[in-house]
């Protein structure tokens, strides 16, 4: 896929520089784009999740219904793009961040969740994202622009595209950070549980999402951007399953500090109540995890030429 993206960029970047007659002119008439043109960008902003953890009132709600966003934390990263005719747009992007949620955000209205804040369950995960996202400028596709009919500087998009991201869940035992995929909390690997295979750390996702490109000079142009992730996983947060695993096998398949580490970490209710071990739900797999970001951007343009000797 690398090596394809790459002679793609390659292909691209000759194309457009190449000679062509039909010149397509910038706002302020005094500088033009070649056909393709390319950007160079960074990009700051916040990443959240959805996951079984924390939420709001209730038993937990679809989508962005159950987002908290004092969760949100730092994401940044940087991108090259290829552009045909300020039109359509492709992107290679590399993002970094991180996610977390806990069920103890839930304190204050505690009565009304059902027994996910009492299911005391809390993690963190760094993300680390390569993806490739197609951009399409309606502005551009369906007008017309010549030298008398000049491009508008902001230009609402959307997005789409598919990514290839890492994450580990931890969850905090004391003061140290846990990695919980190789305790196998949820019995993922045991012969016990034949319907729970291991959850692979790198992943695919598929981007979607929209934004606004706003022309701030012949060379840089700032963006406003939200992108959603779908994923194929519930195990962004490693909860997934609605019962516990049963905690003798955990000696069958793990040994030193894993085992003392998953028999601490697997049930957490014992920490706010010892006396409570009773049914509970620890999770839901018939929701997918996700992970979303608002992103401000900064680009370079690269390739745009001022006009000589007038038009």
């Amino acid at each position: 896929m690398n090596l394809r993206v790459l002679i793609f960029f390659i292909y691209i970047y000759f194309l457009g520089n190449q000679n062509i007659s039909a010149q397509y002119y910038f706002y302020d008439e005094s500088h033009y784009d070649k056909p393709v043109m390319f950007e160079l960008g960074a990009s700051v902003g916040g990443m959240n999740c959805l996951t079984d953890l924390g939420g709001g009132k209730g038993i937990g709600k679809k989508f962005i219904k159950d987002i908290n966003l004092k969760n949100t934390q730092l994401t940044g990263g940087v991108y090259l793009s290829a552009t045909y005719n300020n039109a359509i747009s492709l992107r290679l992007e590399a993002a970094f961040g991180q996610v977390k949620a806990y069920d103890s955000i839930l304190k204050k209205i505690a009565p009304t969740t059902f027994g996910r804040y009492e299911r005391n369950l809390s993690f963190r995960s760094p993300i680390t994202e390569l993806s490739l996202i197609a951009e399409f400028h309606p502005l551009f596709i369906f007008g017309t622009f010549d030298e008398e009919h000049s491009p508008p500087r902001l230009s609402p998009y959307l997005l789409a595209g598919v990514g290839y991201f890492s994450f580990n869940p931890q969850a905090k035992l004391g003061n140290t950070w846990v990695n919980l995929q190789p305790l196998h909390l949820e019995g993922q690997g045991f012969k016990e549980y034949p319907d729970r295979p291991n959850y692979s750390l790198q992943q695919i996702n598929i981007p979607v999402g929209a934004g606004l490109r706003y022309e701030l000079s012949s060379l840089l142009n700032f963006r406003a951007e939200v992108v959603y992730r779908i994923l194929n996983t519930d195990y962004l947060d490693d909860v997934s399953q609605i019962d516990y695993v049963d905690p003798s096998l955990f000696p069958n398949y793990l040994s030193g500090a894993k085992l003392t580490d998953a028999l601490l970490l697997y049930d957490r209710r014992y920490e706010l109540d010892p006396t409570n071990n009773g049914p509970a739900e620890r999770g839901h797999a018939n929701h997918k995890d996700s992970y979303f970001s608002f992103n401000l951007k900064l680009g370079i343009a690269l390739g745009r030429e001022r006009i000589r000797n007038g038009k």
